[in-house]
């Protein structure tokens, strides 16, 4: 094998990535500032926290899923240079999104009850409450950035996203400032100040990144004027069909971490808090992988408009390599720094001690975890959806999560054994996508031979 064929890809991919990879670290530094300004309150202020990002991610990786189908469709229209199309797909999907935002938000609020039923400390469920309603509210915002960010992916303009969600983290740490501690004035919310915070940085990000796309000339040739509320059905539907698999995806490899909180809270509230601090740092890697998943299926789409089968191959071949490179590093630094990261969040001695112990598991599922997520990148740019939506689930929920609580709950290892579980799935996943990934290429290659 040349490995220079892949390597020789590397520099376009990561200059796709590095934005992306950016303006989703900036996601997780609205819950990684939350976090680190919420610990200064205690482990049952950070729990709190964790519960209620427990559910709410679960709904928002339903939304953020389902957003993923306007890449590949964008990406393609814009590789055949067809305006008109990229156009009407991206009114749509905002149109969608914005629709589903709102049923999410209300689906939360209507949820709430839940964190009463989790079997979790009632100091922590009294606590989660006040910030979960206020952060339910923030769906709305989320998911219409979203669709919009979407947009500009697919187009390869993935530096005005970066811009967007990085200045609102400079709002939400100042707003938490404010709100959480009392400062200038205002009164002293606690945790449920941090929730305000986020709420209001999200709707800033759809302001931002509009203003970009109003501006830019490389948006230009995408001004069509076109009725924003003329829906064809044929279209919604492509959009759904596309969607709900990733949606589900998120929602089952979400919903397989959210479970990994409510376990730990079983446990207890420390390791519930060790849970988190574990959790929002896995996050920020995973965030790294999401970019060079959008990179590649950013790539692939293009490659798939140019019926190019032969390079869109080996341009995921190069992702995956790329991330391999990515997570080994990432592991190292996990395993490491184990024991000092955690103080970063709380100054708790038996919470950073359980948080130490969770990170060697955390270190050894990067490899898994990045392939998976590229390799669903790559996936999704060849428009291949409802499979790898099954794979993931049996994944995750038939293999991954009975091993969780049986570790978790059954034996001595508690979080530890919760951790493992992860890692089952994670690894279970990343080999079977892999393999459906190979088997749908021969296919492509063998048609372009005939």
């Amino acid at each position: 094998m040349n490995i220079k064929q892949y390597t020789s890809e590397f520099k376009t991919n990561i200059a796709l990535a590095v934005p992306v990879m950016l303006g989703q670290l900036g996601h997780v530094l609205v819950g990684f500032a939350d976090n680190i300004m919420v610990g200064e309150l205690g482990a049952p202020a950070l729990a709190a926290v964790s519960l209620a990002n427990s559910i709410f991610f679960i709904l928002m990786g339903l939304g953020v899923g389902f957003s993923f189908a306007m890449t590949p469709l964008i990406s393609e229209a814009d590789a055949a240079k067809n305006y008109l199309e990229g156009k009407k797909s991206y009114q749509h999907g905002v149109i969608i999104l914005s629709v589903l935002g709102v049923v999410l938000a209300v689906a939360l609020l209507l949820m709430e009850p839940l964190l009463g039923m989790m079997n979790q400390p009632e100091d922590v469920v009294v606590l989660a409450i006040p910030y979960y309603n206020v952060l339910a509210f923030s769906m709305i915002p989320l998911l219409i950035f979203q669709a919009i960010k979407q947009f500009t992916d697919g187009l390869s303009l993935t530096k005005y996203a970066m811009i967007a969600i990085l200045g609102s983290n400079v709002i939400n740490v100042l707003l938490n400032y404010i709100l959480i501690y009392g400062k200038f004035g205002a009164p002293a919310l606690g945790a449920v100040g941090a929730a305000y915070g986020t709420l209001v940085s999200r709707v800033l990000m759809i302001f931002v990144l509009l203003y970009f796309i109003s501006k830019r000339k490389k948006f230009k040739p995408y001004k069509i004027a076109i009725s924003w509320f003329s829906l064809e059905k044929e279209r919604v539907m492509k959009i759904f069909k596309l969607g709900y698999p990733t949606a589900l995806q998120m929602f089952f490899e979400i919903g397989i971490f959210a479970s990994a909180v409510l376990l730990s809270g079983m446990l207890g509230t420390d390791e519930q808090a060790a849970n988190q601090i574990a959790l929002n740092l896995s996050t920020m890697t995973f965030m790294v992988a999401t970019g060079v998943a959008v990179t590649a299926t950013i790539r692939v789409g293009n490659q798939k408009g140019l019926k190019d089968y032969y390079n869109l191959k080996r341009i995921a071949i190069s992702n995956i390599l790329l991330m391999i490179i990515i997570s080994v590093i990432a592991a190292i630094g996990f395993m490491s720094l184990r024991t000092y990261l955690p103080w970063m969040y709380i100054d708790d001695e038996n919470v950073v001690n359980i948080a130490a112990k969770l990170l060697i598991v955390a270190g050894l599922f990067q490899i898994s975890d990045g392939i998976q997520v590229v390799v669903l990148g790559a996936l999704r740019g060849l428009q291949d959806m409802f499979v790898p939506m099954w794979l993931v689930f049996v994944s995750y929920w038939i293999v991954g999560f009975p091993v969780c609580y049986y570790l978790g709950i059954h034996t001595s290892l508690g979080t530890f054994g919760v951790w493992i579980g992860l890692l089952v799935g994670l690894t279970v996943s990343a080999t079977l996508l892999y393999l459906r990934f190979q088997h749908l290429t021969k296919r492509l290659l063998l048609t372009e031979h005939l």
